[in-house]
């Protein structure tokens, strides 16, 4: 799969040969064009998950499978007031702008400047230019949303190593049934989390799952799951806030014998992305999302008389009976 801005005179090479981007310009989505070698490709514009998986990254985005998740388990509907933290390429940052559309608004907050740069050239480049409910900022989680007004916020979504760090900060900015979800990748990071929240004590009883996407053969009679799939990304958690000085129902479940042991030590942030396994972006991958970016942008602003969210159009050949893994 290939998706590409179109621009006159440009023209795609692939291994299967060249296209010129005029072969497409002008016509109607579902038509089939030819390479100079006589491949075969299939023009479509790129769905938003199409979009997410081929865009340039510098930190691993929130999968659509995760990203769908959250945008029906913590309601995020049209005029909501949501906040989210660790923007890192802006792949949740997209589904989150088309759940609230024009009328509500999306506070990103992203600790590192390198990142919010391929997460704003990702979001315009989608959009075909700024999105009017978006405002992107640079800074830790809660000091930015200290300036909010308290009990202001619909819905806050975190994507970080310590989100149990910024929960007392979260219920501040909530207001009294709003959504608090985490995006956390390791059973440690659930469990800690999970377990800040009950003693937190302004929380409903906190839910936790993941999910998993297996795609199925279907050729003739060979009906079969694919050999491979995509499994564990992340685990999500999710808490709703309560009224001020309301004190939770009591738990009506007798706790499993020495489920709970001594207080857990605070944890580095530093110590904990170590034994993640966790590695710094490398420069060269930033610069070259950040140029792939400054290359998408220019050849947008050649463009005009086109709907925003048709500045990209994908190419795929037809199904060849090989498997695809949509992570390249």
């Amino acid at each position: 799969m290939s998706t590409i801005t179109l621009v006159e005179g440009e023209v795609l090479h692939t291994h299967r040969g060249s296209l010129a981007h005029e072969e497409l310009i002008g016509h109607p989505e579902g038509c089939v064009v030819t390479t100079s070698t006589g491949t075969e490709f299939l023009a479509l514009r790129p769905l938003l998950s199409d979009y997410v998986l081929s865009m340039p990254r510098g930190a691993t985005p929130i999968y659509p499978k995760d990203a769908a998740q959250i945008i029906m388990m913590a309601d995020i509907f049209p005029g909501a007031r949501v906040v989210e933290a660790g923007v890192g390429s802006g792949g949740l940052t997209l589904s989150l702008l088309r759940a609230v559309g024009d009328s509500g608004s999306l506070l990103s907050i992203e600790r590192r400047e390198d990142f919010t740069d391929v997460a704003r050239g990702n979001v315009e480049v989608f959009f075909g230019g700024e999105h009017p409910a978006w405002d992107l900022q640079v800074g830790d989680f809660a000091d930015v949303i200290a300036g909010e007004e308290p009990a202001s916020i619909d819905r806050i979504v975190l994507d970080m190593l310590a989100p149990w760090e910024n929960i007392d900060a979260a219920a501040g900015a909530l207001v009294p049934g709003g959504v608090l979800c985490m995006y956390v990748a390791t059973t440690t990071q659930m469990a800690r989390v999970v377990d800040a929240l009950k003693d937190d004590g302004r929380w409903t009883e906190p839910q936790s799952w993941e999910n998993f996407v297996r795609g199925w053969h279907l050729e003739g009679l060979a009906v079969r799951p694919e050999h491979r799939m995509v499994g564990h990304t992340g685990f999500l958690v999710m808490a709703r806030r309560l009224a001020p000085g309301t004190q939770p129902p009591a738990r009506k479940r007798r706790p499993a014998p020495a489920a709970y042991s001594e207080e857990l030590p605070p944890v580095d942030p530093v110590e904990l992305a170590a034994d993640m396994g966790e590695r710094e972006v490398p420069a060269k991958k930033l610069r070259r999302a950040r140029r792939n970016q400054q290359i998408a942008r220019e050849a947008q602003r050649t463009r005009s008389g086109q709907e925003p969210e048709s500045v990209r159009t994908s190419l795929e050949r037809p199904p060849s009976g090989r498997s695809y893994d949509p992570r390249g």
